[in-house]
C-alpha cells in the first residue's frame, strides 16, 4: 500500500437550500487501502461520496487525485478521472446480459454496430480479475443473486478504469455467505492497488476490512484513526457522542410472558415444508436461515400475502385464515418488510398519510377513525416512535433511514397489533438508529405484543430474542436459547441437525 495519497479531499464544504451539510471535510486515500466511512444517517457520508463522484459540486474546497488538483462538473468528468462509485441500490437492466449492463451506453462498435464478441470478451476478461462469480458475460443479469449483481456493478466501475472505487452499504441486502464472496472481491482488488472506500453501518465488516476508518457526525469530520488502534466502542461514542453500554436492551423474565398468541402448526406453501412455531405475548422469537431458507416466506405465508397449501394458524386460541394481508390486519397483525422503500412506505406522500395507510384498512373513513378510542393522533405516534422531522407535512423519502424505519412501525402502532412480524427491523439503519428500533420492539414486548423477527445480523437475533427459530431450504431446522452461540445458528442454517460442538 502506497504511503503517497492517491486521493486528496481538503476543507470540503456544501450547502443545499442555505443548509449546509458538510463542514470543511477532510479525506485522504491510499492506492492499495480500503479506508472505511462511518456515521449515523445524516452524518454526510453519502454527500461526500457524491461530491467525489461529480454529482455535487462542493462550494468550498479541492480536490487532488495523485496529486493533481481537480473538479468535476459531471459525472462522467469523474469517472474519466477514474472514480467509481457503487450505490447501495443498483442501476442494472435485468433483461440485458451482464456484456450489455456493464457496457451500457458505451458499447464498442466496428463498422458501425455493436461489437458484440469484444464487448463479451472484454466483460469476460474483467470476470476473471475479479476471480470466481458463478456466471459469465453472457448470463442475464436478471437471473443472478443479488451478491453476484453487486460483482456486476463493481465490474462495470473497474471497465471505466477505476483505481478510486466507493462501495455505499455494499453488504446492506445481503446474506452471510454472500458477504464473503464481497470481501474476496474486495481484497482481491486492494491487492491490484485499488484504493476503496468503503461505508457500512456493520462494524463487524469495517474491522474485518479497513486499514484506516473516518468518523463524520452531523457533516463534520470528528476523527480518522488506524483500525488497529481503536475498537468498536470507542467508534461508538464517535459516532453517536455518547457511551452505548450495551448494543441491546435487557431482556424479560420468561416467566413474565403470556399465553400463546401465533400459533402455526404444519404450515406448507409451494416453498415451504411443515413448519410450525409458537410466539407467546411478550415474547420476541426470533428467525435465523440463509438467503433462500424461507424466512421471507414464512412471514408472508403468516400474513396472508403468499397462499398456504396446508397447515392451521391461530391467534389467540381462534383459529383463523388469512386469503389476503388485509384480513391479517384486521386480526391484529402487523408486517414490517425488509424493504420499505418499496413495500413499506409510499414515499412521495407525507409522514402522517403513512402512518396512517394501515390503519385505514381497519377504520375506513377519516370520521370513524377519529371517533375510534384508544388511536393515537400523529404527533402521538412520532413521539412514540421517537421519530425525528420538521414536521407531519414532510414527506418520507426525505427522511433518514432511521427515522423512514419508524414513520413504517408507527403505521403499525396505530392499528394496535397483538402480533408484529419484523423482517430485516434494521437493515441500512445507523448504529445509534438501531438502538432506537430495539428500544421500540422490547418496549412492544412488554406490552404484551408478540415479536417474529427475522434478521441476517446473528448479533442482533442472540442480543434480542427470547428464542431463535432456524430455517433451512424451506423448513424448520431446529431451536436455540436465547443465549445462542453464531456458530450453533449457522450449524442448523446450513443443514447440519444439532448445534456446533
Amino acid at each position: 500500500m502506497s504511503e503517497a495519497p492517491l486521493l486528496e479531499m481538503e476543507g470540503i464544504r456544501k450547502s443545499f437550500v442555505g443548509v449546509e451539510v458538510l463542514h470543511g471535510v477532510d479525506l485522504d486515500l491510499r492506492a492499495g487501502e480500503i479506508h472505511a466511512i462511518v456515521g449515523e444517517n445524516g452524518a454526510g457520508k453519502s454527500t461526500l461520496m457524491k461530491v467525489l463522484a461529480g454529482v455535487h459540486a462542493p462550494d468550498e474546497g479541492t480536490m487532488r487525485i495523485d496529486g493533481e488538483e481537480i473538479s468535476f462538473a459531471h459525472p462522467h468528468a469523474a469517472q474519466a478521472a477514474g472514480v467509481g462509485i457503487v450505490y447501495q441500490e443498483f442501476n442494472l437492466l435485468p433483461d440485458r446480459t451482464v456484456a450489455e449492463n456493464v457496457f451500457v451506453g458505451r458499447e464498442p462498435t466496428a463498422r458501425g454496430v455493436v461489437d458484440r464478441r469484444r464487448m463479451e470478451r472484454e466483460t469476460a476478461a474483467l470476470l476473471d480479475e475479479v476471480g470466481e462469480t458463478g456466471f459469465g458475460s453472457r448470463t442475464l443479469v436478471g437471473r443472478l443473486s443479488v451478491a453476484q449483481q453487486q460483482v456486476v456493478e463493481i465490474v462495470k466501475a473497474r471497465s471505466l478504469n477505476a483505481r478510486i472505487l466507493v462501495l455505499d452499504e455494499p453488504t446492506a441486502a445481503l446474506a452471510d455467505h454472500e458477504v464473503e464472496l464481497l470481501f474476496g472481491l474486495v481484497r482481491r482488488l486492494q491487492e491490484r492497488g485499488i484504493g476503496m472506500l468503503y461505508i457500512s453501518h456493520r462494524l463487524r465488516e469495517v474491522f474485518a476490512l479497513a486499514d484506516r476508518i473516518t468518523v463524520l457526525k452531523d457533516g463534520g469530520l470528528v476523527k480518522t484513526l488506524a483500525t488497529s488502534q481503536t475498537d468498536s466502542r470507542e467508534l461508538v461514542h464517535l459516532m453517536v457522542g455518547r457511551e452505548l453500554d450495551a448494543y441491546y436492551p435487557p431482556r424479560g423474565e420468561t416467566d413474565d410472558f403470556g399465553d400463546v398468541r401465533l400459533k402455526v402448526t404444519g404450515l406448507s406453501t409451494s416453498l415451504l415444508r411443515d413448519v410450525s412455531l409458537q410466539v407467546r405475548a411478550g415474547e420476541i422469537v426470533g428467525v435465523a436461515g440463509l438467503q433462500g431458507s424461507g424466512r421471507t416466506e414464512l412471514a408472508r405465508a403468516i400474513f396472508g400475502a403468499d397462499p398456504m397449501k396446508a397447515g392451521t394458524i391461530e391467534i389467540d386460541g381462534r383459529p383463523v385464515r388469512f386469503r389476503t394481508p388485509r384480513a391479517a390486519v384486521r386480526a391484529g397483525l402487523g408486517f414490517i418488510t425488509e424493504d420499505r422503500k418499496i413495500e413499506g412506505l409510499a414515499l412521495a406522500q407525507s409522514i402522517a398519510d403513512n402512518m396512517l395507510l394501515a390503519v385505514r384498512t381497519v377504520v375506513p373513513g377519516g370520521r370513524r377513525r377519529r371517533s375510534t378510542p384508544g388511536l393515537m393522533s400523529v404527533k402521538e405516534l412520532a413521539a412514540a416512535t421517537d421519530l425525528r422531522a420538521r414536521g407531519p407535512e414532510q414527506e418520507v423519502r426525505f427522511l433518514s433511514g432511521g427515522n423512514q424505519q419508524k414513520v413504517v412501525l408507527a403505521k403499525w402502532l396505530e392499528t394496535q397489533p397483538q402480533v408484529l412480524i419484523f423482517d430485516e427491523p434494521t437493515r441500512g439503519i445507523d448504529v445509534g438508529a438501531k438502538a432506537g428500533i430495539h428500544d421500540l420492539i422490547r418496549k412492544l414486548a412488554r406490552e404484551g405484543v408478540a415479536v417474529l423477527m427475522i434478521s441476517s445480523e446473528l448479533p442482533e437475533l442472540i442480543g434480542m430474542s427470547d428464542r431463535i427459530l432456524v430455517m433451512h431450504e424451506g423448513t424448520l431446522a431446529g431451536e436455540l436459547p436465547a443465549d445462542a452461540r453464531e456458530s450453533d445458528i449457522m450449524h442448523l442454517a446450513t443443514g447440519h441437525t444439532e448445534a456446533a460442538a
